[in-house]
């Protein structure tokens, strides 16, 4: 399955957030999501990305979006993450990648001539009807906030 589009109903979901609790997307109707898909915890990338979310999350829930990292890792890893930076969003454990090939951001990537399948860095604004909003490939880690408010002309 190739990458959600701009207008395309985003696939539900259901998965185990770092506390072990089921987090699905159905929980958010009514609300606007940033749904942002990474690779792994603790790496210097995604970490940037996941603090620049975090260090602006109340001023995302005032615009009225809620926030959730969703990453191939397991719980316990996500728990160790989210505890060490303090993240005040789920982060979904997708150990089965469903989550990520429903959305699809598991796919080739090529680092040094050398190819192999992993999460393709990807963020979707999701709207309160379920409807992609906004979708981003190229990803700015450490000014993620920005991108996203510039892209919707939220400031």
């Amino acid at each position: 399955m190739g990458l959600l589009q701009k207008g395309d109903a985003a696939p539900d979901f259901k998965g185990l957030n770092q506390n072990n609790e089921t987090i699905s997307l159905s929980d958010f109707k009514g609300k606007k999501l940033i749904l942002y898909f990474y690779p792994k915890d603790n790496t210097p990338g995604c970490t940037a990305e996941s603090c620049n979310l975090n260090d602006n999350y109340d001023a995302w829930i005032a615009k009225g979006y809620e926030v959730v990292g969703v990453s191939p890792d397991g719980v316990e890893s996500h728990k160790k993450f989210a505890d060490k930076f303090g993240f005040k969003f789920n982060l979904i454990a997708d150990t089965e990648k469903e989550i990520l090939q429903a959305y699809g951001v598991w796919g080739e990537k090529n680092m040094y001539g050398r190819k192999y399948m992993g999460v393709l860095r990807t963020t979707y604004v999701i709207d309160e009807q379920g409807i992609v909003e906004e979708v981003f490939q190229k990803v700015k880690t450490k000014d993620h906030t920005n991108q996203i408010i510039k892209a919707l002309d939220l400031e």
